[in-house]
């Protein structure tokens, strides 16, 4: 239940915010094709990967680059289907156990990119660090997967 009551609370509070991402901080710690993925991202996530970065910056003031570009960019699958509120808040409560291939439309899409996103982005990033610990964000193997985890959970 208390699980439950988180999510709905994060749920909430990301279709409330009217928070525009701060692009500027985010392009300054971003290389290459990692810019073009940030920017596909719906406005929402952008600026959900902006807080979990400075959260984690602000944690590990050491924090390799490759852990802080990870931080902008662990929810840049979900940009692989446009931002649909009601999708995201059903797909957010309820996320059954569905393959990521092939990726579907309307709901059950939605289902596929709340499981699997991870996966999708990690598919469009080059460096292999970054892709690890995008890859990892839900279920943390390493050190800095495990402290982007914390700073993506605070929300």
């Amino acid at each position: 239940m208390r699980r439950l009551r988180g999510r709905l609370l994060r749920l909430f509070r990301a279709l409330l915010a009217k928070e525009a991402p701060d692009d500027a901080f985010a392009l300054r710690y971003l290389e290459g094709e990692e810019r073009e993925l940030y920017l596909a991202m719906d406005p929402r996530d952008r600026a959900h990967g902006v807080r979990v970065a400075r959260r984690l910056l602000k944690a590990y003031p050491e924090a390799p680059g490759y852990a802080v570009r990870a931080a902008l960019l662990h929810d840049a699958g979900k940009a692989v289907r446009p931002y649909r509120t009601l999708e995201r808040v059903l797909a957010g409560l309820f996320a059954p156990p569905l393959p990521p291939y092939p990726l579907r439309r309307g709901l059950l899409g939605a289902f596929q990119v709340r499981r699997h996103h991870p996966l999708y982005a990690a598919e469009r990033i080059r460096d292999p660090r970054v892709r690890a610990l995008v890859l990892e964000h839900h279920a943390p193997k390493s050190l800095w997967g495990r402290r982007l985890h914390e700073a993506d959970r605070e929300e």
